[in-house]
């Protein structure tokens, strides 16, 4: 019953021939295609074989030969027969030598085969890819309620009987005019960025927005400030693009201004996060907002603005964004709706400068065409009809509460072995060690506790580390919080106690 329910129909595009002139006996051959197929997975487990009848037909030999191949792959346990039902590939398939061992002769042609510089600076990255968000305290995880969710399949459900069948074609790179509008008018009541629809470009998440940038805007080996300590995807992203990073300190007025001037005059781009610094929660005085945007008039360089998660704020109104402060079009602002709504949506958006459009738009299309049409709708309609500030609304308070239930839970647990600094903004927190404990090392004991936190020290280049967790509470409810405090509490101190010992 199990192969029933995960049958598929794959096997009819196999591409099957005979070979009349060949030695080997005709059922020979279809059982050798076959077993190559089921060996090398083109047919996995569960898939359902073509019938008897079938099979004889396609191949034109009589149906004596395909039963006589379909019996000895039975009898071998690489398929198994079912009852007025069919024959299915065995979910316990025998392994086959030829399927764990490649000719040498492909294993001599892949060998001479290398990445670009590029590529392997991209596959560098790899190692670190690991999708933890859903464990207590992975970052990036949001909470979506029972009223967003009935709002998105109300909406959803409405976009779909109105469907227009040209939302199945082809459509501006730059994304969907009516959600662009949707976004312009968010933004400018609510970030105060200046902008018309026609500026902005609806992309894959703020990743690709980043990730756009670098490549219309910095040549390898070009010099680009990022914060000390700094976002890891960010700085990977300009090291694969053969960037060189120039490390600027953060301390609490946000970027070290003067210091990036000191250190790279003419550096092409500076990345920074200003409304709320990662890690160290930071947010960027007026006077150093002043002060980046002068020098990069000045100097002619870019500013990639990563405003992602400004909107909660739990306390007053953010400073207005240095794209609304920009008179010189050097800001290229980078959203999200990804960490706003939740991140399967994979919706971000860029405010380019006007001169920066028509690049950005046929990079876009090289490189993924167009972002896909239906969700873009979706997400027009549930912002025009207010559901996305109502989300906001609420999600600001449940997140408020959530930050405050890790704070004092770790307080509790740990007391005055870690200094937390408590965010005006965010879905994450810092927790610094007051002792020389490892945050690497507490980081592996927390894991094998089902815990999921991330090193800041790693996240220094040249100012002087500090040991300590970022610590996600978005998205998790507060039993959850309150366990994983009590299991981060046990791991911190099990490594202090080994460090003591």
């Amino acid at each position: 019953m199990q192969a029933a329910k995960t049958r598929s129909k794959w096997a009819e595009f196999l591409d099957l021939e005979i070979d009349p002139a060949s030695e080997r006996p005709l059922f020979q051959q279809i059982y050798l295609m076959l077993r190559t197929a089921i060996v090398s997975n083109a047919l996995s487990p569960g898939s359902r074989l073509p019938s008897t009848r079938q099979l004889a037909d396609r191949l034109d030999v009589s149906r004596t030969s395909v039963l006589t191949a379909y019996e000895q792959l039975i009898a071998e346990g690489y398929v198994a027969g079912q009852a007025g039902s069919g024959t299915y590939v065995s979910h316990d398939v025998p392994q086959a030598i030829l399927a764990s061992q490649p000719p040498a002769a492909i294993l001599r042609k892949a060998n001479r085969r290398t990445l670009s510089e590029a590529g392997q600076r991209y596959a560098a990255v790899a190692a670190d890819l690991v999708v933890t968000e859903h464990m207590a305290f992975g970052t990036g995880c949001c909470s979506i309620d029972a009223v967003t969710v009935e709002a998105w399949r109300r909406i959803s459900a409405q976009e779909m009987r109105r469907f227009d069948p040209i939302n199945l074609g082809y459509a501006d790179p730059m994304g969907e005019y009516a959600l662009r509008n949707e976004v312009a008018q968010y933004l400018r009541a609510a970030r105060a960025v200046q902008c018309d629809p026609e500026q902005i470009i609806i992309l894959s998440g703020a990743q690709q927005a980043i990730d756009l940038s670098l490549r219309l805007l910095i040549d390898p080996g070009a010099a680009v400030w990022v914060e000390d300590p700094g976002y890891f995807a960010t700085r990977a992203a300009l090291v694969a693009a053969g960037a060189k990073l120039v490390p600027v300190p953060v301390d609490g007025d946000g970027l070290m201004v003067h210091e990036g001037i000191a250190r790279a005059p003419k550096a092409s781009a500076v990345y920074v996060t200003p409304s709320h610094q990662f890690p160290t929660g930071s947010v960027m005085s007026m006077a150093r907002r002043l002060d980046l945007i002068a020098w990069a008039a000045k100097s002619g360089a870019w500013i990639i603005e990563d405003d992602y998660d400004s909107e909660f704020r739990y306390v007053g109104r953010p400073l207005a964004s240095l794209q609304g402060l920009d008179r010189d079009g050097c800001v290229i602002y980078v959203g999200t709706l990804s960490k706003i709504l939740f991140p399967g949506i994979r919706l971000g958006f860029a405010v380019l400068p006007e001169g920066l459009v028509s690049a950005f738009k046929a990079a876009r299309y090289l490189a993924d065409r167009q972002p896909p049409t239906p969700h873009q709708t979706i997400v027009a309609e549930f912002m025009r009809q207010g559901f996305l500030n109502s989300h906001i609304r609420r999600m600001r308070q449940r997140y408020r509460e959530a930050r405050d239930v890790v704070v004092e839970s770790i307080t509790k647990e740990l007391g005055d072995l870690v200094e937390i600094e408590v965010p005006e903004c965010g879905i994450q927190l810092v927790m610094h060690f007051r002792e020389a404990i490892s945050d690497l090392a507490v980081t592996a004991e927390a894991r094998r506790a089902g815990v999921v936190v991330k090193p800041v020290s790693p996240l220094y280049l040249e100012a002087e580390a500090r040991s300590g967790l970022v610590l996600g509470y978005s998205g998790f409810d507060l039993h959850q919080l309150r366990a994983a405090s009590a299991n981060l509490a046990r791991a911190t101190l099990a490594v202090a106690r080994r460090k003591a010992s």
